[in-house]
């Protein structure tokens, strides 16, 4: 009883531990969500650039891809205390930054390999990409055009750097897919370089 009882205690102790790397590192995510920034000439300003996804990618592989979700989730919700735009732009990052690290955290965890690694975040910035056409196009900017601008003044800050976009699925298979994607190879290929040390240092908490 007594052995069954400690052992008890060391799940609940690994349990609670898991629940505060994970806090710490939606808390580093957070701040990485407020350093985004604009690459104004390769897609219009109000897209913005930041690498919040890899606290939560971390999480995804050295905890469980649920722990991956939750840190996208509370960074958003705190940044959507801050938000210019009514937190939809919160909803499309939590949306696409799931679509990226559960299924690569899922992955990663019935094969935990480099190249098992390498597999994941493929495929999650795959999937990433390719939602951002559908979630944006069905769920984001309609929102968008009815609340801060109609859809061809969104569509003329596209054309300002392509003039050939004609509607709205152009501008988004054009340029947000393959800005998304290469935002996902970032954050990949960073979370590659700091993985393996992090994740032996925040292991040593449980």
């Amino acid at each position: 009883m007594a052995v069954k009882t400690e052992k008890t205690q060391r799940m609940v102790n690994s349990h609670v531990r898991k629940i505060a790397v994970t806090a710490m590192l939606a808390a580093l995510s957070t701040v990485l969500m407020f350093l985004s920034f604009p690459v104004p000439t390769l897609i219009p300003s109000f897209v913005k650039m930041d690498f919040s996804e890899l606290p939560a990618l971390v999480a995804a592989f050295v905890i469980s891809p649920w722990a991956g979700a939750a840190v996208c989730l509370v960074k958003n919700l705190i940044n959507a205390l801050f938000t210019t735009t009514g937190g939809i732009g919160e909803v499309c990052n939590f949306l696409l930054g799931g679509m990226m690290v559960v299924p690569a955290g899922l992955i990663y965890k019935y094969k935990k390999t480099r190249t098992g690694a390498l597999i994941a975040c493929l495929t999650g910035c795959v999937i990433m990409a390719g939602a951002s056409i559908l979630i944006n196009y069905y769920i984001i900017y309609p929102v968008y055009f009815n609340i801060f601008a109609p859809e061809e003044v969104i569509l003329d800050s596209y054309r300002l750097i392509n003039p050939n976009v004609g509607n709205l699925w152009d501008a988004l298979i054009w340029f947000n897919a393959p800005f998304t994607f290469v935002k996902g190879v970032l954050v990949s290929a960073i979370t590659f370089v700091i993985y393996k040390p992090l994740s032996n240092a925040l292991k040593k908490l449980w």
